[in-house]
């Protein structure tokens, strides 16, 4: 029969066991294993070290980066946009920082923004009920203003449609314009001088009282039915625009309503307008992105696009690419992101300078007069 003292001696026994194994273990593990885990947590230690220092570099070095391209910025912006009139839509999710940056850039160039067009989660909204109630803000409002409709493609283009005639309107200026001026500026020494300072802005024409009512008409009305918000006089007809989208592609691989929307969008802006730039944001892009999207399109060859207007250089470019279409160039890819469809370059082509011209017609004279 076990007795009580078996049952003592037994745990005794394991107790003891469990202590042997743990001094023999550990006395193992002083050696060349010990050695071996140590060298290699050491090792990773140092790495994530320099790594560490390394992104506080890169910060450093972006963060100063960002401080020069917002202090030469008026600089490099300064004119290129003289006398013109800037729009700004919104997708849901735009960053206000980008909004502001490009407000402000904008204003270095030269231009006015008559406001901001903030879209809201219903204009994309697919529902029945949804769709419906598009439809029908849209019909009062093309009745009203005696617009015909020519978009089939969805209710979000023939709003698009309906919106883009009212506020916007194209420059009466050109490139061609531009350079007849230039040209006609040298023949004289006195408008030589004066072309030599800066180019001539292209001219725009002035809203008419009738327009601005109708276009204060449309945008309250979808703006009473929930479909956006205005801040700012959005009605005052401006000549260019620039969307923002959040550039976001949504993580379960769904389709994005704003890549959807976006391309049927930019193409009823960039008919109105005299140029139209969709800005993104560089945190957010990737494959399937709305500006992924819209670069895989047909319409890349009417709208420019920048990935990366949350820093200011891209900020910059977005003004910058405006530029390069009012004076007859062609839409670009700008920026750096690699979303599936990379931008062409960081920046558009420098536009030639108004005073090369007269300089040289000016050096040519000073040399026949010293060999008479």
């Amino acid at each position: 029969m076990i007795d009580f003292r078996y049952h003592v001696v037994s745990i005794v026994a394991v107790f003891l066991a469990l202590a042997i194994g743990i001094v023999l273990g550990s006395t193992e593990l002083q050696g060349p294993t010990f050695n071996a885990l140590n060298n290699t947590t050491a090792k990773l230690q140092n790495e994530l070290d320099q790594a560490r220092s390394q992104l506080a570099t890169a910060q450093s070095q972006a963060s100063q980066g960002e401080q020069y391209a917002a202090a030469v910025e008026p600089a490099v912006l300064r004119d290129l946009l003289p006398g013109q009139r800037l729009l700004i839509v919104t997708e849901p999710g735009a960053q206000a920082e980008v909004v502001s940056g490009i407000s402000t850039a904008a204003t270095d160039a030269g231009a006015s923004v008559t406001g901001q067009i903030a879209l809201q989660p219903k204009f994309f909204d697919t529902s029945d009920t949804t769709q419906d109630s598009l439809n029908q803000t849209t019909l009062d409002v093309a009745q009203a203003a005696n617009i015909a409709l020519t978009s089939t493609d969805s209710f979000q283009q023939q709003a698009a449609q309906v919106i883009a005639s009212e506020i916007l309107v194209k420059s009466s200026g050109s490139a061609s314009t531009s350079q007849a001026s230039t040209s006609q500026a040298s023949t004289g020494p006195t408008s030589t001088s004066q072309a030599s300072v800066s180019p001539s802005p292209a001219s725009t024409s002035p809203a008419s009282s009738d327009q601005g009512t109708n276009a204060q008409m449309m945008l309250s009305a979808y703006a009473s039915s929930g479909f956006l918000n205005t801040t700012g006089q959005p009605a005052t007809p401006a000549t260019l625009v620039v969307i923002v989208t959040p550039q976001n592609a949504p993580a379960d691989g769904a389709a994005d309503p704003y890549d959807q929307v976006l391309v049927p969008l930019a193409t009823e802006l960039a008919a109105n307008s005299s140029a139209t730039v969709v800005a993104g944001s560089s945190a957010g892009s990737g494959p399937g992105s709305p500006i992924a999207v819209l670069r895989s399109s047909n319409v890349s060859n009417q709208v420019s696009s920048v990935d990366d207007a949350d820093l200011v250089s891209g900020q910059t470019v977005t003004i910058q690419a405006l530029a390069a279409m009012l004076h007859g160039g062609k839409a670009g890819s700008y920026g750096f992101t690699d979303n599936g469809a990379t931008a062409v370059a960081p920046t558009p082509a420098p536009m030639p300078s108004a005073s090369a011209s007269p300089i040289a017609s000016a050096t040519v004279s000073t040399k026949k007069k010293a060999k008479r």
